[in-house]
């Protein structure tokens, strides 16, 4: 049968081979299909995150430009609002500004001015600035005790003009300005331009500079101070500030602005940095590093919402920040672009690339199930017709050897009749011989119809004990060796077809006479709960890997050494009589002893 099959199985090989091939190259396509379509995707992506990245930057440069004239001003007004502003120079933090107040723990400021206002203020030195500017301070008191508003002019110039030539101890000269400016409040009829001026703005010194006003003069030098002289000369400035009229609201901001110590941010900037504490430094050249405060979370949005309006973003996409970095460059911000309609192409095409993969693979998995069913299909083919050859020469040889016995025992009947011979057992061996062979051809019809589904079970109450009394007067009229039946089969009862269950018991008990080399043939028939019936015998025994190859069509197992006779359909018979009862039949136990089946009917078959 291989030389049979041979051609066709190197056909196959060949065209699965080409096939193969062929399926392999469209994978591979298909690969590099999704590769290209995820390297546009992850290209649109990249695009989209280079736009997010310089608009941002830009945005960061440009809150930076916005706020330097505020900056710069705030570096020279110590009035001017600081917040969200940073510089740093020379690795001092200049804003936001410190409190950064003299560590003493006496208040020599708020004591002198305790003195200067009691009039027991002395210079230690004749020759020192402070002996004369208390002179002048003096001057300026005496005129508005006289009410002379012309002398208490003349006097208070006299006090400025030594103010701008000589710097005095800040502890010395804030708190004497400050009596001063009470003094005339109190007492004087100041000009309400010029007090302002002195309070607050400050007024040219005449050679190109300025003297600063009280309340810039108290927080530029705010480091002079003790915390205790601090807030005490800041109530009384913002006091006298409120009785000449000038503004003191950002007088007690910036004091309330200081901080104590500076802001952690990192000392070493290689560029524009972006710190997640919510800043954005950029240094300058000689040591300098601006910022401006920013809220990373707004400016996202911000830029979430442009992108969308844009039209670059659809309504669900964002803009993120990647990473837990406290600090990040700006040139290489770990900017994310996460929308789902991207999440949802990714799927998509891993979808489809799945389900052309799961189409090749069908494919595959197709060509080899059809090559495997031709192969089989042929092999079932050659296979049927050498078991039609070996049946038709099996059935030949079973149907000639009946008949030749049957016309030998005829030809010999008719010359012992003639010799006048005795001949009585010669008309019971010719009919035993026609039983064998009609039991031969009934065997072959009713496969047959059975097989092709022809033969429908009519199912009608039939005793056990009945079946088992026509296949002992069977057995004594065909057998050739004395048979032993032990039937224990009580008074069940069973909705079946008899001519078939009588079919089915004959082909048990002649498979057990055949295949078996004692004498008697003992055959025991027992009834067991739950419709199950079990036929033994004392044969040759069946191997147990054969016990379920022995019901397959035409399958004959050797009989120790000697032929036996048979078409090979007898228990396979047997297995279809019971299917179409709704049971089974089964080998249960075998072993040279015998061999014992087991017939199982459904519940509704017993009565």
């Amino acid at each position: 049968m291989l030389r049979r099959l041979l051609p066709m199985l190197v056909a196959l090989v060949l065209g699965l081979l080409g096939l193969a091939w062929g399926l392999g190259s469209l994978h591979r396509i298909f690969a590099e299909e999704r590769e290209d379509a995820r390297r546009s995707l992850d290209s649109r992506r990249e695009a989209l995150e280079q736009y997010a990245r310089a608009s941002l930057t830009q945005t960061l440069r440009d809150r930076l430009e916005a706020a330097r004239p505020a900056l710069e001003a705030a570096v020279t007004d110590p009035l001017a609002p600081a917040a969200g502003l940073y510089l740093r120079e020379r690795g001092t933090q200049v804003l936001p500004r410190l409190a950064l107040h003299d560590t003493g723990e006496d208040a020599p400021a708020s004591e002198r001015y305790a003195r200067l206002r009691a009039g027991t203020e002395v210079a230690e030195d004749k020759d020192d600035p402070w002996a004369e500017r208390l002179a002048r301070t003096r001057a300026v008191e005496t005129a508005l005790s006289r009410g002379d508003r012309r002398a208490s002019t003349v006097a208070l110039m006299a006090l400025l003009q030594h103010r701008s030539q000589y710097v005095l101890a800040s502890t010395r000269d804030v708190p004497g300005l400050l009596v001063v400016l009470e003094a005339l409040a109190e007492k004087g009829d100041p000009v309400p331009q010029l007090m302002q001026a002195l309070v607050r703005e400050g007024l040219s010194d005449g050679r190109g500079g300025r003297l600063d006003g009280l309340q810039r003069l108290l927080l530029s030098r705010r480091s002079r101070f003790t915390p205790t002289d601090f807030q005490f000369l800041l109530t009384r400035v913002a006091a006298l500030s409120s009785k000449v009229g000038a503004p003191v609201e950002d007088l007690r901001a910036r004091a309330s602005e200081l901080v104590k110590s500076p802001l952690p941010l990192p000392d070493a900037l290689p560029g524009p940095t972006l710190v997640r504490t919510g800043w954005y430094l950029e240094p300058r050249g000689g040591n300098q590093v601006r910022g401006v405060a920013v809220d990373a979370g707004v400016l996202l949005a911000s830029l979430t919402q442009e992108m969308r309006e844009r039209g670059l973003l659809d309504v669900e996409g964002t803009v993120k920040l990647l990473g837990d970095a406290p600090v990040v460059a700006v040139d290489a911000l770990p900017l994310s672009v996460v929308t789902p309609e991207w999440a949802r192409a990714e799927t998509a095409l891993e979808r489809r690339y799945r389900l052309k993969t799961g189409m090749v693979l069908s494919c595959a998995g197709l060509a080899v199930g059809i090559a495997a069913l031709a192969f089989l299909a042929q092999h079932r083919k050659y296979r049927f017709l050498e078991l039609k050859s070996d049946f038709v020469a099996t059935v030949s040889h079973e149907l000639r050897t009946p008949l030749a016995s049957i016309r030998l025992l005829a030809e010999t009947l008719e010359w012992r009749l003639a010799e006048g011979a005795e001949a009585r057992d010669y008309p019971g061996r010719i009919v035993r011989e026609a039983d064998g062979l009609g039991f031969l051809v009934e065997n072959l019809l009713s496969f047959n119809r059975i097989d092709k589904g022809r033969w429908v079970a009519r199912l009608e109450p039939v005793r056990l004990e009945e079946l088992v009394a026509l296949m002992r007067r069977d057995l004594e009229a065909w057998s050739k060796v004395p048979v032993e039946l032990e039937a224990h089969v009580g008074e069940l009862s069973l909705r079946a077809d008899s001519q078939l269950l009588r079919l089915l018991l004959s082909n048990l008990a002649r498979n057990a006479c055949a295949y078996n080399t004692r004498q008697p043939v003992r055959l025991r028939v027992e009834a067991l709960p739950g419709g199950r019936v079990r036929f033994s015998d004392n044969g040759v025994g069946i191997p147990p890997q054969d016990w379920e190859r022995v019901f397959g069509e035409f399958v004959r197992l050797p009989g120790q050494g000697r032929e036996v006779p048979g078409s090979g359909l007898g228990l396979a018979l047997c297995r279809r009589i019971m299917r179409l009862h709704g049971g089974t039949l089964r080998v249960v136990a075998s072993s040279p002893e015998g061999t014992t089946f087991e017939l199982s009917f459904p519940a509704t078959a017993t009565i």
